[in-house]
């Protein structure tokens, strides 16, 4: 057989089909995965990272797969679980063991808090821990599926979170949150001159001829070539940008005009190194993120942006 260093493009087409068919049928837990990876987390950011990576994963093993899936969400949340975990482990962080004890049934005496501190469990529970009490109190798993999902038994999970519930109870989550400031980079502050100005050629001469040019769960391109072929090849959008730090992190925030006002249309993350943008992330189709940021920040997200319908 010949060989060959092209990967064709029908090869790519037939990939993209398979993958668009495979979102088709778990896409109605994204929103509940999202929050789970989130929360394990700890961090809004940490969590996409890992929302992405599941999708990735749990896609990417169907091959190694000798029986069907017969439970979506079950298998969604156990490929998230075991990855954050395994991260945990190479960070050499102690990922705690669920040892079954007898343990007294507790609940809460304030249920409204728990939203309040569900993004704090990880800095005060142990991770394997974390999970077991999200599982079944937050995602109401039974104990023998979150069993199955932190790879512990029945028993250890059911006493993991009563200890857990108790835990809670005693912790006082309610910190006063600041926003953070930063400095703009020059080259990011060009950037968004020349954004906003609908300056195309000035802000692709910002970009390395290597650059990554990534939105997730869309596209990728490798170079600046591709993208002048492909993502820029119809122009710049139209749209304004401003500089905005989003649960601690410096983003720039894409803002279209709609009904309610300025409407969220995507969310950007560049690097920059010895004066050139070398990576640009782009949240454009991530509607889980998209739609709590736009919460986190004060506006709407714009709902329909060809080629995404979320209405």
């Amino acid at each position: 057989m010949e060989q060959t260093t092209t990967i064709s493009n029908k090869l790519v087409d037939d990939a993209r089909s398979v993958k668009n068919s495979y979102d088709a049928l778990v896409s109605e837990y994204y929103n509940d995965l999202w929050n789970y990876c989130k929360y394990i987390t700890g961090s809004a950011w940490d969590g996409e990272d890992l929302f992405q990576e599941t999708l990735i994963k749990s896609f990417g093993l169907l091959p190694q797969r000798w029986s069907e899936i017969t439970d979506k969400k079950y298998y969604l949340f156990r490929m998230a679980t075991n990855t954050w975990l395994d991260q945990c482990r190479k960070r050499n962080r102690e990922i705690g063991i669920l040892n079954e004890t007898t343990e007294a049934h507790y609940e809460f005496s304030d249920k409204l808090a728990l939203q309040e501190i569900l993004i704090s469990l990880d800095s005060h529970l142990p991770p394997k821990q974390t999970a077991a009490f999200l599982l079944m109190d937050v995602f109401r798993f039974s104990a023998e599926e979150a069993a199955g999902i932190v790879r512990s038994t029945p028993g250890g999970v059911y006493a993991a979170v009563q200890r857990a519930r108790r835990k809670i109870e005693s912790l006082d989550f309610m910190n006063v949150k600041t926003k953070g400031e930063f400095q703009l980079n020059p080259t990011i502050k060009a950037y968004l001159e020349a954004f906003n100005t609908g300056d195309l050629d000035k802000m692709l001469s910002l970009f390395s001829e290597q650059a990554h040019n990534e939105a997730f769960n869309g596209f990728q391109e490798f170079s600046k070539e591709e993208m002048v072929k492909g993502s820029l090849r119809f122009g710049l959008p139209g749209h304004s940008a401003k500089e905005f730090i989003l649960w601690g992190r410096p983003v720039i925030v894409v803002l279209a005009e709609g009904e309610h006002g300025p409407e969220i249309h995507d969310i950007q993350i560049q690097e920059v190194e010895n004066g050139k943008i070398v990576s640009h992330q782009s949240y454009f189709f991530r509607k889980e993120f998209i739609m709590a940021a736009a919460k986190e920040l004060g506006y709407h997200p714009q709902l329909i942006k060809p080629p995404v319908d979320w209405s």
